[in-house]
């Protein structure tokens, strides 16, 4: 698992208040802080996140039932793990170690966080941790099921996820280990960004995860991927505000350019950090490797000028995959990917607008055995060229229809707001049309139909670099 990297001193506001903090959060037995069920949490509650003490929370879930974060004794937790053992070590972040246990009293495996005690940091994202956990709740984050403040210990017990972590089933594979293959890897994109979609657009104020990295997306059952370790996570800017100004933590190989270089934090650094873990999974790279050549350290660094020239897209596929992706479906990934990767935070698509687009391509499921596979329009059978998509779309009445055509339930049951079901839109029609974000600040253009367009032409870096155009 990635460290976490300080470019930026902390300020010694910041730091008092943690000092306040740890004096506070002591809390005793019989506690309970419990967490908002899916969909918008209190934003006065939400907003008491960047304050400095835990405080009890009422929530119902769907089904009517609480859902309550247990405290736990340190004893406890030290028996569930027993004894805190080297063998029980899942892995270990820039925080701490985390462990896997079983609690007798309930029955249930879980992953327990322990926070390193030397430092104020610990302290910070354990505060931050349970609150936003508390008060955030999604099928696409990981689920906070207690915590321990004894004294100087801090923890947090987590579910635990069988599958580890995505950069677990990427990177350095033991021998036998299974890679992933296509299908697996669009569900898993779109999974995490549904997770990110909900802290961007659900949450009020927004939450900036400040931390998204493939060690962060944990797997359950059926690959099922979920976001964990909101330590680093701040809240987005609210009103005539743009960005939200902080010391730099994150870690290097995903950190956006202008947030490492300013500390100026939007919701569009979340969105490059995202681009970085989908090139992960296109690629099969690591956001930075050191053991590769000379010029391919950086994975963004390296893919910049693939970019260009569609000539070249093949070779960035993971090897592992051993050809067996759709071309075309392989072609629209890398374009999603160069999207969230623009180098100007004003230009990248919302994070809303890229689950659409690749819950659209999971909806294409990739079969290996069928014919013409990597034909030049593999993969999108529906949409055979530009004439067909607009008489198609000319046919259709609704939006709901569209998505509907587009064969994905998902797509219909998350894209209730109409932006969504307008891209859904394009997306069946193949329409090149340009879409502005919410706050009006950029127009960019998907170009999905653009690389219909040049399917039949000689390939160069101009033309290849328009169709990823924003």
């Amino acid at each position: 698992m990635g460290g976490c990297f300080p470019c930026l001193g902390a300020s010694s506001k910041e730091g008092s208040g943690v000092k306040e903090a740890a004096k506070k959060d002591s809390v005793k037995n019989g506690s309970v802080v419990q967490p908002h069920h899916e969909g918008k949490p209190n934003s006065e509650k939400l907003k008491s996140c960047n304050g400095s003490n835990l405080k009890k929370e009422s929530s119902v879930a769907k089904d009517g039932s609480t859902i309550a974060a247990q405290i736990f004794t340190f004893w406890e937790l030290a028996a569930a793990t027993k004894n805190f053992r080297p063998e029980c070590v899942l892995g270990e972040g820039g925080f701490g170690r985390v462990y896997k246990g079983r609690l007798e009293s309930i029955g249930q495996v879980v992953a327990v966080k322990q926070l390193d005690r030397n430092g104020l940091q610990g302290n910070r994202e354990f505060l931050v941790e349970v609150l936003m956990l508390s008060l955030l709740h999604h099928q696409n984050l990981v689920n906070l099921i207690g915590y321990c403040a004894d004294g100087d210990q801090r923890l947090l017990v987590y579910e635990y996820m069988p599958l580890g972590s995505l950069e677990d089933h990427l990177h350095d594979l033991s021998p036998g280990k299974e890679p992933l293959d296509w299908n697996t890897r669009i569900k898993i994109a779109a999974g995490a960004a549904k997770g990110l979609e909900y802290l961007h657009d659900k949450a009020n104020p927004p939450v900036i995860y400040r931390d998204l990295k493939s060690s962060n997306i944990l797997l359950d059952e059926g690959y099922h991927p979920k976001l964990s370790d909101f330590g680093l996570a701040k809240l987005g800017p609210v009103g005539d505000k743009t960005h939200v100004s902080t010391r730099v933590m994150g870690t290097y190989g995903y950190c956006a350019p202008e947030y490492a270089m300013t500390g100026q934090l939007t919701l569009k650094s979340d969105v490059y950090s995202f681009g970085v873990v989908f090139l992960e999974l296109i690629t099969g790279r690591k956001a930075i490797d050191n053991t590769r050549a000379p010029g391919e350290h950086n994975l963004v660094a390296w893919a910049r000028p693939l970019f260009k020239d569609r000539r070249k897209f093949p070779k960035m596929a993971d090897p592992l995959l051993q050809g067996h992706y759709p071309t075309r479906g392989l072609y629209q990934a890398l374009a999603v990917a160069a999207m969230c990767l623009q180098e100007q935070a004003a230009t990248r698509p919302l994070i809303g607008d890229v689950v659409t687009a690749l819950m659209y391509l999971a909806s294409q499921t990739y079969n290996p055995n069928a014919p013409n596979n990597h034909s030049g329009r593999g993969g999108l059978s529906m949409l055979r060229s530009k004439e067909e998509r607009r008489s198609q779309t000319e046919s259709l009445n609704s939006p709901d229809r569209c998505e509907v055509q587009l064969g994905s339930p998902s797509v219909q049951n998350n894209s209730p707001d109409i932006r969504k079901r307008e891209l859904a839109g394009e997306l069946c029609a193949g329409a090149d049309s340009g879409r502005s974000d919410a706050d009006g600040r950029s127009g960019r253009k998907w170009g999905f139909d653009e690389f219909d367009q040049q399917e039949g032409q000689t390939d160069s870096p101009t033309s290849a670099g328009r169709a990823l155009r924003s």
